[in-house]
Order: C-alpha cells, then sequence, then structure tokens
C-alpha cells in the first residue's frame, strides 16, 4: 500500500505556470501514476498519466499541449506542471496510484486546490 499526499497548488493568474508535486510514502516504481481534477459541480476528470519508468505518456485531450507529466523515482515523486493556465483549469487536482496499467486506480491522495484567476 502507497500514502500520496500532493502539493504545490495554490491561486495563480491566467497565464501563470504551476508545479504539482505527489509525494509517494514508499518506493513507487512498480507503480504508475496518475493526475485528475475535479471542479466545483463536475465529475473528476483524467488529466494525465505515466508509467513505470516515465517513458510512457498520456494526456486528455482538454490539456494536451499544456501539460506535462513527470516521474522522479529516486525521490518517490510524480509531478504535474500546468502552462498557460486557464480560469477553467480551476479544480482539486488529484494524484493517483495503480500497480497494473488499465486497472481501476488504487490509491489516492487527498487533493491540492489550484484556482486560476483572469
Amino acid at each position: 500500500q502507497v500514502q500520496l499526499v500532493e502539493s504545490g497548488g495554490g491561486l495563480v493568474q491566467a497565464g501563470g505556470s504551476l508545479r504539482l508535486s505527489c509525494a509517494a510514502s514508499r518506493t513507487f516504481s512498480s507503480y504508475v501514476m496518475g493526475w485528475f481534477r475535479q471542479a466545483p459541480g463536475l465529475e473528476r476528470e483524467f488529466v494525465a498519466s505515466i508509467g513505470y519508468s516515465g517513458m510512457i505518456t498520456e494526456y486528455a485531450d482538454s490539456v494536451r499541449g499544456r501539460v506535462t507529466i513527470s516521474r522522479d523515482n529516486t525521490k518517490n515523486t510524480a509531478y504535474l506542471e500546468i502552462d498557460k493556465l486557464k480560469p477553467e483549469d480551476t479544480a482539486i487536482y488529484y494524484c493517483a496510484a495503480r500497480i497494473i496499467a488499465d486497472a481501476p486506480w488504487q490509491y489516492w491522495g487527498p487533493g491540492t486546490q489550484v484556482t486560476v484567476s483572469s
């Protein structure tokens, strides 16, 4: 089992950038990592995922080109960089982990709030 904690959220002006971090409680090179977000009144949506070694990444069409997911297995940390932030990026961002690719996401962090002002 692994515990996840996100950080790096905050209030940012539109057009700015943020880097979110997701720290794992244990060695997490055996987990696929993902980022999700949930805006007020909306369902949680997939943002990006990254494979065990970081070679394989996937992005939601809504953020492709503005978002970069990465991981540092030596630090047990995953990252999500968001550029050219828009007000519609305002949401709680969650990181998640799963052992098997394409399986349900097993572990979730508590989330970090990102608010983008226009």
